[in-house]
């Protein structure tokens, strides 16, 4: 007779089973976890922005969702699990359909193009100069650069005279031009709640050797991240206002550049990109410079297409620059 086993010992076929149920468990929950995401990447519209704005939050990071696609791949591939695996397929699928055309190189120009330059120099710029040689040694067409504040702007002013000879400064922003300008005028994208002097949007018509060109140059309010979420109010605020200034602009093309402060996937920005075009590709994260998490600083066009969008090396700024080449029609 075989020996009996000892009360509360554990038999080996215990021993095996009992782990391989634990993982399957986890399986499921790396499954779950890849459904939800799925949901989130694909309807991210439905996800609510009260409280704290927590809709426009996720959407600020929408793109990072894949990294965390990748997390629990690696999760599902240690586990062994098959069910995880397939459940994965759902937000490869979507992040794929909403973000894979930013890996793409991007289309050949159709030969009437521009090159343009967006870039938040930051009012804290220690070495203007450099960051005025490093933006002409972009070959830009047009150059728009926000927080200009002295003494800094006489530096930028004199550095950029000899590459961009046309340019106009309103407040805060300005827009430097290889070409002729005309119809230079201030943009009132000022929120209601701001009462003190406060002028950040400007407009300007480029004659380019394909015709005249609407060029604006943007600085949206700040958003702030604490712990009651995002206060994107005023930037909401401003978004609406340039959001019908451009629809009521009546020369076309038309051609948006500047530090939005928000992501195009957010939904505070839809006043904007409900029409206006995005970049087909690349993902240029532009802030902060340090560590680039997100692009805010945006290239975006009308009768126009803007291809590849990329970032430019570090300057004196908390931004980078981003680069783009728009195809006008």
């Amino acid at each position: 007779m075989g020996k009996r086993a000892e009360p509360g010992a554990t038999t080996t076929t215990e021993a095996v089973v009992a782990p391989e149920a634990g993982w399957r468990g986890q399986g499921w929950v790396v499954g779950g976890g890849a459904v939800v995401l799925g949901g989130v990447l694909a309807f991210h519209r439905l996800v609510p922005n009260r409280p704290g704005r927590i809709g426009s939050l996720v959407e600020s990071f929408l793109p990072w969702g894949g990294v965390l696609v990748v997390v629990l791949l690696v999760v599902a591939l240690v586990r062994r699990s098959a069910g995880a695996l397939v459940a994965l397929l759902l937000p490869v699928g979507v992040w794929v359909d909403t973000f894979g055309g930013l890996l793409l190189p991007g289309e050949a120009s159709g030969g009437r193009e521009l090159v343009v330059v967006q870039h938040n120099v930051s009012d804290e710029n220690r070495d203007p100069a450099g960051t005025a040689r490093a933006l002409i040694g972009s070959g830009a067409d047009l150059v728009a650069l926000e927080e200009l504040v002295d003494p800094q702007l006489a530096v930028y002013e004199k550095a950029l005279a000899g590459a961009y000879p046309h340019h106009v400064v309103r407040g805060t922003v300005g827009l430097w031009s290889k070409h002729p300008l005309s119809g230079e005028q201030v943009v009132d994208i000022k929120p209601p709640s701001i009462a003190e002097e406060w002028s950040r949007g400007v407009r300007a018509v480029v004659h380019s050797p394909y015709g005249d060109v609407a060029a604006y140059v943007a600085h949206m309010p700040s958003v702030r991240v604490g712990v009651g979420g995002l206060s994107p109010q005023r930037r909401d605020e401003s978004a609406a206002l340039l959001g019908r200034a451009v629809a009521a602009e009546g020369v076309e093309p038309l051609i948006l550049l500047g530090d939005l402060n928000g992501v195009v996937e957010d939904r505070g920005l839809r006043p904007l990109t409900s029409q206006l075009e995005v970049a087909e590709s690349g993902f240029a994260f532009s802030f902060p410079a340090s560590f680039p998490v997100a692009r805010i600083d945006q290239v975006m066009a009308r009768s126009a297409t803007v291809g590849r969008i990329r970032t430019l090396p570090a300057t004196g700024s908390d931004h980078l620059p981003v680069v783009a080449r728009v195809t006008l029609r």
